[in-house]
């Protein structure tokens, strides 16, 4: 009883000391989620959205009421093409010999075919737009590669459990469930341990692992099974859990690493790292990362999103204020002597062809004030903004309007 006692108590502070290394990397990471919640939302459409002080991202209010606020979005169909023409770059596997004896060549050939083979069951290839999807959206997309006794040909039965051969599993996972140590670490090589944050149902969760847990609300920013690779819907989804891995190198006291997996106030798995993926047979993670634009000193990459942000906001402020100017031009501005009209009707009606004015005897008619001639600063401030466009993004303007559709 003692002993059973003292393991429940060691579960229990493992399970907290997993959920509070969880909180400080959240608290850590605040300020790069909202930058990706600002990239997807300039990339949908919502560009008068702004970071606030307090951290949080809201849309920013019209100066006058009159004000046009336009969208005029150059970001969607840049990253489409973007992405369609990374499409078109797609990684071939192979195996080389490790000598020149007809045996090492003929098992390098056998391997290389169990390799393609395999990408082509997993549908690598649509994996890996997933990938880049998330790496050009939020700077970092990252592949998890498992094996899944779950799947294969069925070969029996076991205590009523049935058994399977088993199969590779790749699956794509957004950088908002991936948490590192230190957010200084450029490569996946340099963490000593790494949190991999995801929602699952509840029912999932007691047929992986067994355990009843408690299942809660949770915001579809954990949820993996979204329709669109980069859609934050603030959705809420009932009976689900945080289900925490913490994935940790091999060390001195786990010489052969170790993997921590929480749910609640629930203990699901503690084992050793089974991942022999690095050189000369050592454990690793079973991640990959992939970056848009790396940067030193961090672990995320950066978006192209971010550089065009700005670029974005310009370019609809000039399209928005040339759109105002010819409305002056074209709907003019009534000029009236106070007193000497109906300024409500004159308001709501306009000067429409055909209208009679009736104005006091003795006072002025209305007249239109003139707005002046379209200056061309208008026009040539748009056409540097298209230029610079494609200058930051390395996408054309024929690229994005008319190549893009045809590989995506």
């Amino acid at each position: 009883m003692a002993k059973n006692k003292q393991k429940d108590l060691f579960y229990e502070e493992l399970v907290e000391d997993v959920k509070q290394d969880f909180s400080y990397r959240q608290k850590e990471r605040f300020n790069l989620e909202r930058q990706w919640e600002l990239n997807i939302d300039f990339l949908h459409g919502n560009q008068y959205a702004d970071i606030c002080a307090d951290g949080e991202i809201r849309d920013e209010d019209k100066d006058y009421f009159w004000q046009s606020r336009k969208v005029y979005n150059h970001i969607a169909p840049i990253i489409e093409a973007r992405i369609a023409r990374l499409g078109r770059v797609r990684p071939s596997m192979s195996v080389r010999a490790s000598g020149d004896e007809e045996s090492d060549v003929k098992c390098a050939k056998i391997v290389s075919d169990v390799l393609n083979s395999t990408s082509s069951r997993v549908d690598l290839d649509s994996v890996i737009k997933k990938g880049t999807e998330w790496a050009e959206v939020a700077g970092t997309g990252f592949y998890k590669i498992v094996w899944n006794n779950s799947l294969g040909k069925k070969l029996g039965e076991i205590s009523n459990v049935s058994v399977y051969e088993g199969d590779v599993e790749i699956s794509v996972v957004s950088p908002f469930e991936i948490y590192p140590d230190s957010l200084s670490h450029e490569n996946l090589s340099d963490c000593k341990s790494l949190i991999h944050a995801r929602a699952m149902h509840v029912e999932d969760i007691y047929c992986k692992y067994g355990v009843e847990v408690e299942g809660e609300n949770l915001e579809s920013i954990f949820h993996t099974k979204a329709k669109k690779p980069y859609s934050i819907n603030r959705k809420t989804y009932k009976d689900y859990a945080l289900v925490i891995e913490r994935y940790e190198m091999p060390s001195r006291k786990y010489p052969n690493g170790r993997i921590v997996t929480v749910a609640g106030k629930s203990l699901l798995y503690v084992g050793e790292l089974p991942y022999i993926n690095q050189k000369d047979g050592k454990r690793g993670f079973p991640f990959v990362k992939q970056t848009c634009i790396s940067q030193t000193g961090c672990f995320f990459g950066l978006s192209i999103i971010e550089r065009l942000i700005p670029l974005q906001r310009a370019f609809n402020a000039v399209k928005n204020r040339k759109h105002e100017f010819l409305n002056r031009i074209s709907m003019g501005v009534i000029m009236v002597e106070d007193g000497a009209v109906d300024v409500e009707e004159l308001s709501d009606e306009g000067l429409y062809p055909g209208k009679v004015i009736v104005y006091r005897q003795g006072s002025n008619p209305p007249t239109m004030m003139s707005a002046g001639s379209f200056p061309n600063d208008f026009s040539y401030e748009e056409e540097m903004l298209k230029n610079e466009f494609t200058t930051i993004s390395g996408v054309s303007e024929f690229t994005r309007y008319g190549d893009s559709k045809v590989n995506m």
